[in-house]
């Protein structure tokens, strides 16, 4: 019976994540014992949960018949462990965290390293990157994320807010039209991040203004790589405040438009809607809530 339970987690792994190695990668499992674990399954109960072919998995109609018994099982299983632990002080158990790849030496990084100093039993995986994640496929338990949230069937609570600056080098200004309105923002080039849409508003004394450049000369996919280009005199670009403060007060960047400002944009915890939700988890989140004010970028 043991067995059944374990194959059954397996069998619901594969269903959320939709392949043998993503299910691996979620119960940090090899790709050959999660294919073992769901033969047993089929053999010892004589039917076939999964349609297979060599791009994706789909299941059958007794595959579907047996998804959320399977999963209410999995989830009451991690309940009770939650519960287990509930009583403890001192909270054990693994986080898989998804934040992006920037910001690294940031407020926001540092309060998960405090977490996990003030936690020793608790081991982190963290995974940093601006392309988007798959949290169900990739078995995150959770991710920071930046902006405005699209519609989806993750969950989330914003946890604090951070702001930009529209900025550009010395050199690019000085070789540029002045800019003195936003108006004046469709003489210049701009910086396109790959995710994240070019449109912006800047705000004064209650008035609005959208822009949406059209003069995107480097286009790259990453943070980094836009401030990079920024610094290097190729184009204007808003970047998180958090980023370039030192950039600003050593004179490498100049705020462009000063009496104009951005809007401030939020500081998201995201996780899966597949279940309850892990004590663990809570607890980080509640976490960066309590110190919400040191996580401005």
């Amino acid at each position: 019976m043991i067995d059944d339970y374990r194959s059954l987690a397996v069998f619901v792994a594969i269903a959320d994540t939709g392949s043998l190695s993503a299910a691996g990668r979620r119960l940090k499992l090899s790709t050959s014992v999660i294919s073992h674990h769901l033969s047993r399954l089929e053999e010892r109960q004589g039917v076939t949960l999964f349609f297979r072919s060599t791009r994706s998995m789909s299941l059958t109609p007794e595959g579907q018949i047996a998804l959320e018994p399977a999963r209410r099982m999995v989830a009451a299983g991690e309940e009770a462990l939650d519960a287990i632990h509930a009583g403890n002080d001192e909270p054990v158990g693994a986080l898989h965290i998804a934040m992006p790849a920037f910001g690294e030496q940031s407020r926001l990084h540092q309060e998960v390293w405090n977490f996990a100093k003030a936690h020793p039993m608790v081991a982190i995986s963290l995974k940093c990157s601006d392309a988007p994640t798959d949290l169900v496929k990739d078995g995150f338990d959770l991710a920071i994320r930046l902006g405005t949230l699209r519609s989806s069937s993750l969950k989330s609570r914003r946890i604090a807010d951070f702001e930009r600056r529209l900025v550009a080098s010395p050199d690019y200004l000085n070789s540029r039209p002045g800019i003195e309105t936003p108006e004046s923002l469709a003489e210049h080039d701009f910086i396109a991040v790959t995710q994240i849409p070019p449109n912006m508003t800047l705000e004064r004394n209650g008035q609005s203004v959208s822009f949406e450049p059209t003069n995107m000369r480097v286009e790259v996919n990453t943070v980094n790589a836009a401030k990079a280009a920024v610094l290097a005199g190729l184009g204007l670009w808003h970047v998180p405040l958090g980023e370039i403060e030192q950039d600003l007060a050593d004179g490498r960047l100049v705020h462009v438009l000063p009496k104009w400002a951005l809007p401030a944009l939020g500081i998201y915890a995201v996780w899966p809607d597949i279940g309850p939700q892990k004590a663990l988890t809570r607890r980080l989140i509640n976490h960066l809530v309590e110190n919400r004010s040191k996580l401005m970028l």
